[in-house]
């Protein structure tokens, strides 16, 4: 039997989600939960381009769950611990498995211990499993270093970067990027918290130091405006020259005054209009020394919805309880209905 999965969220990657899981015969969209009026009460085919699939979006999370009786709920609304700690507590309460986009869920042991012990603890009573995962957290800057890891003897600094794209993301992304807001704007944000840039880099961090067994004893984050020489223009953001076209990110991790994990993540919209080439790269320096190029990246919102979504049979088949990628097998691709 497949699996029956509710989509709590439509922006762009919660509407990618769904689409996605609809081709997988292994899984079975059953119904999504959407706060946008212009999208509830209606056919989510229609809803999300396609012709009508017979299913309906609902505005309130339990009337759908009461009416689509699923297995597990994919949660794609917010990017915060904050904002989604009661959707997570709501669904697993009522025994569902939980799958989260929201960054800060992909590793949360070490910047929310007190939510991450509640939302294990209910996990556990309710025989039930929580992840978050998609493509950064959740893949390419610590899953994805952490297996390269595997064939090293010895590992002694990683050093792991990833230049993408932008531009598929939504509204909230943006935000919180400081894209098409001025240079002056872009600090202002960063000092009061509106600006974060790259979501999830201390979770990426936490989560490869506990990977390895390496004790950190601290970990830093720096942030830069990435100012555009040119106009740039998506659906949801028009940024002319001289304003804020993405966020420069950094983080370090520390063991004593040495430096063993550094993370760089330059994002920023259409990055090809000023000629820079997207990539993951990462280095290992060990025994051997490894390094890794992905060019162009792996396009974040399909990556996201990918992993999001590949994720599903692990997490329900799972022990209970607030697990993270390393805590699952790797993750693999759910062959789609009809294969071109």
């Amino acid at each position: 039997m497949p699996y029956r999965v509710l989509v709590w969220g439509l922006g762009a990657m919660g509407s990618g989600i769904a689409r996605n899981i609809s081709l997988k015969p292994e899984l079975r969209l059953v119904g999504a939960v959407e706060k946008d009026p212009r999208k509830v009460n209606r056919d989510l085919g229609e809803v999300l381009g396609k012709d009508k699939m017979g299913i309906s979006v609902f505005a309130d999370p339990l009337t759908a769950i009461d009416k689509t009786t699923p297995d597990v709920v994919v949660i794609a609304t917010n990017s915060f611990v904050s904002e989604v700690t009661d959707k997570i507590q709501l669904a697993v309460e009522r025994h569902l498995n939980v799958i989260t986009i929201a960054e800060e869920l992909a590793y949360p042991f070490h910047s929310h211990p007190i939510e991450s012990e509640i939302i294990h603890s209910l996990a556990v009573r309710n025989g039930v499993s929580v992840l978050g995962t998609g493509i950064n957290p959740g893949f390419v800057l610590d899953a994805l270093i952490i297996a390269m890891t595997g064939v090293c003897i010895d590992v002694k600094r990683i050093k792991a970067s990833r230049i993408n794209d932008l531009s598929p993301f939504g509204r909230t992304v943006m935000e919180t990027q400081g894209v098409g807001s001025t240079p002056e704007d872009f600090r202002k944000g960063v000092d009061n918290g509106t600006i974060v840039g790259h979501i999830g880099f201390p979770q990426s961090i936490a989560m490869i130091a506990e990977a390895l067994g390496i004790g950190l004893t601290r970990i830093e984050e720096d942030r830069e405006p990435i100012i555009s020489n040119t106009e740039r223009k998506t659906d949801i953001v028009h940024v002319k020259p001289g304003m804020v076209a993405g966020c420069r990110h950094t983080a370090k991790g520390y063991v004593g005054d040495d430096v063993v994990i550094e993370l760089i993540h330059p994002q920023q919209i259409l990055p090809e209009l000023e000629s820079i080439e997207t990539g993951d790269y990462i280095d290992i320096e060990g025994d051997p020394d490894i390094h890794l190029s992905i060019r162009p990246e792996i396009p974040g919102g399909k990556g996201t919805i990918a992993v999001a979504t590949n994720s599903i049979p692990a997490i329900v088949e799972a022990e209970p309880g607030l697990l993270t990628m390393i805590d699952l097998p790797l993750p693999r691709m759910l062959f789609n209905a009809i294969r071109s």
